[in-house]
């Protein structure tokens, strides 16, 4: 038989400080940015509009956050998760250089971390994984932890080294590419609430709920070439965990994010993911609510036109938000929680 095909990496195939360049570049079209549109349904106004963003001092509306970070996370996955349980959790996440339709996207990795599980049949990878364009600047930089199977279960686990992870990042550490060069037009945006708006500790029902199609999730995995085989091969995983295939997590994030634009609509970008964790598997015909909670407003070193919102989102199946489902008091996740989304986003001050 022909060794010409890969089949991934299994948990004792990485090693510590181990680098992996990911196939293929990936250069973005606007068919991407429909696609994503149509898969979603994000209004986020700098996104959708040309004269829209060109008032925050950017030559055409650039793609959406989380659609550079799709297509980035999805080169790594033949590498790292192609053999993956489940994708655990995220940290440090930097978003850097504002990503537009003709832009070529790559990106490469490092093994940060190892921990072999209890049962001996899988394992935790930690990785550090950034994405740059074309110039070589930085788009996406993010850590990521995922479990993976192990192929030889007699293989003794490797030393384990699990990462320091930080808390939150930094505001002296966002890219801030807006700059306003006319007022700032809250009713082409869809809301008059400015950063000044937003208290710490509030907490925001987004109201509304969408079901999630099986072509929907299927068509989303692969517009970011991601092809793990949780996601893909329902032969394999009908005798799996589950019994039938998982949707993607970020598939999760990205439907929360576009809920949350009910109350959150003058958030222009995504900035930095400080945490973020799958809490519950999700599946085709479940519904999706969301609600966010303001964790921090932060003022940013230079520039007064523009604040930091630090936000939680939660993602809800099943279960509307009005009531906030969360932990109980023994900091358990409420079983219809699927997404804890602890990120920071860029939002236009009063007066500007």
């Amino acid at each position: 038989m022909s060794n010409k095909t890969k089949p991934g990496h299994f948990f004792e195939d990485f090693y510590l400080g181990q680098e992996l360049i990911h196939a293929t570049p990936r250069t973005v079209t606007e068919g991407d940015v429909a696609l994503y549109t149509a898969l979603f349904g994000s209004r986020f106004a700098l996104n959708s509009s040309t004269p829209f963003a060109q008032t925050l001092g950017l030559a055409q509306a650039p793609i959406d956050s989380l659609l550079a970070f799709h297509i980035v996370f999805g080169k790594t996955v033949a590498d790292i998760s192609l053999n993956a349980v489940a994708n655990l959790g995220y940290a440090a996440g930097r978003f850097g250089a504002p990503v537009y339709p003709g832009d070529t996207l790559s990106t490469r990795s490092t093994v940060i971390g190892l921990r072999q599980n209890r049962d001996g049949k899988t394992g935790v990878v930690y990785v550090r994984s950034i994405g740059v364009n074309q110039r070589h600047e930085p788009v996406v930089d993010y850590i990521r932890w995922v479990m993976v199977r192990k192929r030889n279960l007699d293989l003794p686990a490797p030393e384990v080294v699990v990462p320091e992870l930080p808390e939150g990042v930094d505001t002296g550490q966002l890219t801030v590419p807006y700059r306003l060069t006319a007022p700032y037009d809250t009713d082409l945006a869809g809301s008059e609430h400015l950063w000044e708006d937003y208290a710490v500790g509030e907490r925001i029902d987004h109201v509304d709920g969408i079901t999630i199609e099986e072509a929907e999730h299927m068509l989303a995995t692969r517009l970011y070439q991601n092809t793990a085989k949780v996601h893909f091969n329902q032969h394999v995983e009908r005798d799996g965990r589950f019994g039938r295939r998982i949707i993607y997590g970020g598939h999760i994030i990205s439907l929360a994010r576009a809920i949350s634009f009910n109350g959150l609509a003058n958030a222009l970008s995504i900035a930095a993911i400080n945490g973020g964790r799958h809490t519950s598997p999700t599946f085709a015909g479940d519904t999706l609510y969301a609600w966010s909670e303001i964790l921090d407003r932060q003022a940013l070193p230079d520039t007064a036109d523009f604040g930091a919102l630090r936000i939680r989102t939660v993602a809800l199946k099943d279960r509307a938000a009005h009531d906030f489902p969360y932990k109980d008091a023994a900091g358990a996740y409420d079983p219809a929680v699927v997404l804890d989304f602890d990120y920071t986003v860029l939002m236009p001050r009063q007066g500007h």
